[in-house]
């Protein structure tokens, strides 16, 4: 019985690779990818003579070794945020074309283009049109501003 076992355990961690590779395809969470990395390793390590339950101690152990030391740097490296164009707006001083309200966001034009504009929330409102303001920031396409002092 356990030749037949030892004959079908390389076919068994391809198929637990691909079962991960799926699931990690579907998510995008950079969890499961460490366990198949770590299937595709065990299909090698099957073709020895190692027994299946140190297999399957060594698949685990390497897949959370795997998913503790390395994620975080992978995570990282993915919240690197790419400038855009819109990046170089902030900063830029801009007069209101409609006054912010407590109620009412309102709207500025810059480089020829009108955006919505909110105030940042430490801002004081109302702020009437033509108040000279920065933006802070972007959130969607809604400029976030600062009156000037």
């Amino acid at each position: 019985m356990s030749d037949v076992i030892w004959n079908y355990t390389p076919w068994m961690w391809v198929a637990v690779t691909i079962v991960c590779i799926v699931i990690e395809s579907l998510t995008f969470s950079l969890t499961t990818i460490w366990f198949a990395c770590s299937a595709f390793l065990m299909v090698f390590l099957s073709l020895t003579a190692i027994p299946l339950k140190w297999q399957l101690l060594i698949f685990i152990v390497l897949s959370l070794a795997l998913l503790i030391f390395t994620r975080p740097l992978v995570m990282r490296k993915f919240r690197t945020r790419i400038p855009t164009n819109s990046d170089r707006l902030i900063g830029k001083k801009i007069k209101l074309l409609a006054a912010i309200t407590p109620e009412e966001k309102g709207s500025a034009k810059v480089n020829g283009i009108v955006w919505t504009v909110a105030a940042s929330p430490e801002t004081p409102l109302p702020l009437a049109e033509g108040t000279e303001c920065t933006i802070s920031s972007i959130t969607g396409n809604t400029l976030v501003v600062s009156a000037q002092a």
